[in-house]
């Protein structure tokens, strides 16, 4: 079982009447993105050690809650160590952390105590010395003994501290974080416009992680100019999901009224405001929505070239443009049921990338050949997913 550590202790530098972990991050809060990258790494229980509960802290606690994991707040050791269970491997994150769910994810998977170290020349402020050479880059893997070591001592020790030092003289494993990872946005924050930089970078990051070609090369660029006025402003993550499905049925409606270069063009940009949503939605935790848009997504494309084959078939008297069409959503809807996303090689084909396929056709002034290539490019996908379903053992 593993179970999360957080810290909520620090004052804010520049706001001193808000905890460093309360400081807005990413449209939430700094603690509630702490936790969702726990829970995503398979946290069944979620400690929050605090000095005083402040209304944005427990504003903060209740939303976490309703990931559907056990919260509970702590002053002590003794109170950590009476909560946890007896088995469960704790997954450390420092007070006032901004990291990535890689890091973390890479942290819950080994076994025994560890410590995620950097060299002190690539430190950053903020962090704790281990020793003369070594800082602690901010995330720890105990096991409950060290929060019974902990416990045995005087109460008015500063609890993240002590359970550094006691981890650190029971010779963990140290692993050392790259220092592409401090660029990316890893490190300690208690500044709100220090964070408010860290939290882009943070965003970045994750964008640049996405597999697609269409997504790394095509959407996260617009995403990278387009999300961090929309996280600064706050706005809802259906604000661009609304504009995106206005898009796309306008996309539909021009290809029903025979202007299908520009709807070709809509239905892409639809895709995008999804995109840009989905990304709104990653940041805050929210999980549902960002699989109902990225089954918009589909649903946008799919009917997009289906409307597409139906009106090209119609006008021409031919069966070709229903044929390309069908052969497109078939084989697309087979590539996207083939393998999970994060396996998925880079050139397969997805949603996004048909419907750039077919908006360049359409602005070359052949539909139908879009229509093609889309499906000779799904057929493809999904025939190097086959092969490779017959080579696993």
């Amino acid at each position: 079982m593993l179970a999360g550590l957080l810290f909520a202790t620090q004052d804010a530098e520049d706001r001193p009447n808000l905890l460093g972990a309360t400081l807005p991050f990413g449209g939430a809060t700094l603690i509630e993105y702490q936790a969702r990258l726990l829970i995503a790494a398979g946290a069944a229980q979620i400690l929050i050690a605090v000095a005083r509960a402040t209304p944005e802290l427990l504003g903060a606690v209740n939303r976490i809650k309703r990931r559907g994991v056990p919260v509970d707040m702590v002053r002590t050791a003794a109170e950590a160590l009476e909560k946890t269970h007896p088995l469960a491997t704790l997954l450390v994150l420092a007070d006032g952390l901004v990291t990535t769910d890689a890091i973390v994810a890479a942290m819950a998977r080994g076994e025994g105590d560890a410590l995620l170290v950097i060299d002190e020349a690539h430190a950053l402020p903020g962090l704790e010395r281990i020793d003369a050479d070594t800082m602690w880059a901010g995330i720890a893997r105990i096991g409950p003994r060290r929060l019974a070591d902990a416990a045995r001592l005087p109460e008015e020790y500063d609890l993240q501290s002590t359970l550094l030092r006691i981890a650190a003289q029971g010779r963990p494993q140290r692993i050392v974080i790259e220092s592409a990872a401090t660029r990316e946005g890893h490190g300690i924050e208690r500044d709100s416009r220090a964070l408010a930089q860290r939290s882009r970078r943070a965003l970045g990051a994750r964008l640049a992680m996405r597999r697609p070609w269409i997504e790394r090369f095509v959407l996260a660029p617009i995403a990278r100019r387009l999300l961090p006025p929309l996280v600064e402003r706050g706005g809802p993550a259906m604000a661009p999901a609304a504009i995106g499905g206005v898009l796309a049925l306008a996309g539909l409606l021009l290809i029903l009224l025979r202007w299908p270069t520009a709807g070709l063009i809509a239905g892409f940009f639809g895709v995008v405001g999804f995109n840009l949503a989905q990304g709104l939605c990653w940041l805050r935790g929210e999980d549902r929505p960002a699989r109902w848009l990225d089954g918009a997504t589909q649903a946008t494309a799919a009917a997009t070239a289906l409307l597409l084959g139906a009106t090209l078939s119609h006008d021409a008297a031919t069966g070709s443009g229903w044929l390309a069409a069908a052969g497109l959503i078939a084989a697309g809807a087979l590539v996207e049921r083939a393998a999970p996303a994060a396996t998925r090689p880079s050139w397969w084909g997805s949603p996004a990338a048909y419907l750039l396929l077919l908006a360049l056709a359409g602005i070359a002034g052949q539909p139908l050949l879009g229509l093609v290539l889309g499906a000779v490019y799904a057929t493809a996908s999904l025939a190097d997913a086959v092969e490779r379903l017959r080579r696993k053992p």
